[in-house]
């Protein structure tokens, strides 16, 4: 397949270097010192599980002059999603799924209102990683995919896009209820990014203090609350499947969300607890522990001065 990462930083600089290693054709979307180096020297990955390679691969710090994809990879910040996808308009051919990798809700949509309907394919990852270096990845937990197609149907696309990660070795699932699956993370990783950067200590240390884990639990029920209201079909249970997988975390276990706000870095404050505040105001579900995560990160939200 024809495919392209919006994006080589952690999550896309991950899979897209696993899809280059087993003989895909990969372009990288990067910018700055990271695309220079990338293409002076590859991008070498450092995995946890799958050692250390490095994958030859092109890339380009502008997608037009492309040619049409089979699938675009959408891993960007959230923050500068309606800009690149607005430059990838040319890589877009009647049946290019646009899967977005990025963390919250709201992705789908705006690649239907920028792109057109049609396009836009749900996305999960699971993986924690980061650029460690020009042209580094360092790979620290987990690695999988969930997608589906936002109908619920299982399409040839998405059928021959789940072979192809399948071939890859990236451990993935096409799921026919994506929307739900969006939501499940949304309620994790608000209480897992929200806890780490405003209480600046990793998950171990929120577990040894009831206050700040009950805190975590409140926001997990608060964003199922306002997902229910949206008309998602969560789980009754789901608040406490949730807090058993976040006692399951490492004890040193963080978030990107952290990672961003103590290297002075922009923040998907918006795209992640910003949008839920708006959604609970929307349908009158009260979000007090959430706004409260908001309110605490917004003057850091576009990172630190340069």
């Amino acid at each position: 397949m024809r495919i392209v990462m919006l994006g080589a930083g952690g999550v896309g600089g991950y899979f897209g270097a696993k899809l280059a290693r087993a003989g895909e054709d990969v372009t990288f979307v990067a910018r700055g010192a990271h695309l220079a180096a990338i293409r002076d020297r590859g991008l070498r990955v450092r995995s946890v599980t799958d050692g250390e390679w490095v994958a030859r691969c092109v890339a380009v710090d502008d997608p037009r002059g492309l040619p049409p994809a089979d699938v675009v990879f959408l891993t960007v910040k959230a923050n500068d999603t309606e800009a690149v996808l607005e430059r990838a308009r040319p890589l877009i051919a009647p049946e290019t799924a646009v899967v977005s990798l990025q963390n919250g809700v709201q992705s789908a949509d705006t690649i239907s209102r920028v792109l057109s309907p049609g396009h836009a394919v749900g996305g999960v990852a699971y993986v924690f990683a980061i650029i460690e270096a020009p042209a580094v990845i360092a790979h620290r937990l987990l690695g999988r995919i969930t997608f589906g197609e936002l109908d619920g149907t299982r399409s040839a696309r998405c059928e021959r896009l789940l072979g192809t990660l399948t071939k890859a070795q990236i451990p993935v699932e096409l799921s026919t209820d994506i929307r739900r699956v969006l939501w499940e993370k949304y309620l994790m990783i608000c209480a897992q990014a929200g806890m780490t950067a405003l209480a600046r200590v990793p998950t171990g240390v929120l577990r040894k203090h009831a206050a700040t884990w009950a805190m975590y639990r409140a926001i997990v029920a608060e964003v199922a609350a306002v997902g229910r209201a949206e008309g998602v079909a969560l789980a009754p249970d789901v608040v406490d499947t949730v807090m058993k997988s976040a006692e399951g975390l490492a004890e040193g276990a963080f978030s990107s969300l952290h990672f961003d706000l103590v290297n002075g870095k922009p923040l998907e404050l918006e795209a992640l607890h910003g949008h839920l505040v708006r959604l609970g105001a929307r349908h009158g579900v009260p979000t007090p522990m959430v706004s409260a995560v908001y309110a605490a990160l917004l003057p850091h939200a576009a990172g630190a001065p340069a």
